[in-house]
Order: structure tokens, then C-alpha cells, then sequence
């Protein structure tokens, strides 16, 4: 799965993975992002801007936002199957951009799990493949909020956790934002596109295991 997350890089950094207008919000250093905060996107509503969404799908029919907070993944094998995804699947898809994320490495024979920090092999901001729906509260605001799409982790993937996140490579990332276009086979086909080559990961300290510590030693090699 992908339950924290950073994004410390230069807004200058992220400007450059795609070929869209300027970010225009106040982006401040991430180091360890969780559920139910909000995080940097580009949804397939307006493909050419930035946004922040609320990191937990919340789908438009839901009762209460509560149902968001168990829906920070959705798993790539089943999301034409599941009802809180196949809509948004065709329909809503967005990017998530991230400079690395943690996964818990869980040690044989103990309940002691070790976090990891990966990010790609030059350190520079990359996107995850997302999804995002609206939801209106009682009071009739507008909630935006998006999961990150998980897949089977490719090879050295495997040594720490069973499942690892989409991420895509910029080349893909009008193609994943493209949803008026009949591409669903390239779509599906970009589910299975993360380069594990172009990624590694290293041993972080414990401080990570509270989302109250978003400090830049949360990513510093134990």
C-alpha cells in the first residue's frame, strides 16, 4: 500500500514533469504526508492546473466523509469491479505528485516493522496514478478528494511489502489524464508501467511512524 508520503521538491522542480501552466498555489515542504490531507494534483477536470485534493476517496455517494480514510488505495486489479472506483476510473483519473513515499518492511518472526523511503533514482518529483471524485457535504460544500492506485510491487519492490503504488512516467501523464478519448487499453496498460529500474529505497528512522513529525529527517538515511 501507500499510506505517508513527501514532496519537499522546488515548485521549480515540479513545473517541469509537465507541460502546464505555472503552479500558483503556496506549496510549502512536505516531509510526511497522510491520509485525509491535502495534496498536490492535476485532475482530468482541468488537465492544465494545479490543485490540492484531500488525500482519501470519498465518492460521490457516500453517507458521511468517513469512508475516506479507508480508501486512501485502490487496487489496480479491481478497480473496473469495486463501486468506489470504476466510476471514477473511466470518468475521473488524476495525478499525485510526490518526491518519495515510506513503506514498513514487516521483520520475520516479529511485530517490528522497519520504514523505508523510496524515491526515484535522481531524487526529482514523480507523479502517482490517482483517482478523485466530488462529494457535497450537508451543508453543500464541494469535496474534492482522490486515492492513489496500488499494483503488485515489482521486483526488488517485493523485499519490503506486498503492494506498492502506480507511478507513472511523465510521457504518460496527458494519457492518464485523457478520460474523452476511447484509450481504455492503454489506460489499463499503464497500470503495469512503473520502471522499478528508475527507483530505489533506503532504511529511514522510526520519527516517520507519527504523521505529527513532518520534519526533513523523516527521509534521512537511519
Amino acid at each position: 500500500m501507500c499510506g505517508r508520503f513527501a514532496l519537499s521538491a522546488k515548485t521549480s522542480d515540479i513545473e517541469k514533469l509537465v507541460n502546464k501552466n505555472p503552479i500558483k498555489l503556496n506549496i510549502s515542504p512536505r516531509y510526511n504526508i497522510a491520509p485525509t490531507q491535502s495534496v498536490l494534483a492535476i485532475t482530468s477536470k482541468d488537465p492544465d492546473n494545479f490543485t490540492f485534493t484531500r488525500w482519501g476517496l470519498i465518492p460521490y455517494w457516500a453517507k458521511d466523509m468517513t469512508i475516506g480514510s479507508s480508501l486512501i488505495n485502490a487496487r489496480a486489479e479491481t478497480l473496473e469491479e469495486k463501486p468506489s472506483f470504476r466510476n471514477s476510473f473511466k470518468k475521473k483519473r488524476c495525478l499525485i505528485f510526490a518526491d518519495g513515499y515510506y513503506e514498513w518492511k514487516a521483520l520475520k518472526g516479529s511485530k517490528i516493522k522497519v520504514p523505508y523511503f523510496v524515491s526515484n533514482n535522481g531524487g526529482q518529483p514523480f507523479a502517482f496514478a490517482a483517482l478523485w471524485d466530488s462529494w457535497k457535504n450537508p451543508e453543500g460544500e464541494i469535496i474534492e478528494s482522490a486515492t492513489i492506485i496500488t499494483t503488485s510491487p515489482k521486483s526488488k519492490f517485493a523485499e519490503i511489502h506486498h503492494r506498492m503504488p502506480v507511478m507513472l512516467d511523465k510521457n504518460n501523464y496527458d494519457l492518464w489524464l485523457d478520460v474523452k478519448s476511447d484509450n481504455s487499453k492503454e489506460i489499463r496498460e499503464l497500470l503495469d508501467s512503473t520502471k522499478a529500474e528508475d527507483f530505489n529505497y533506503y532504511e529511514v528512522s522510526t520519527l516517520v511512524n507519527s504523521p505529527s513529525n513532518d520534519v526533513e529527517e523523516c527521509k534521512r538515511p537511519a
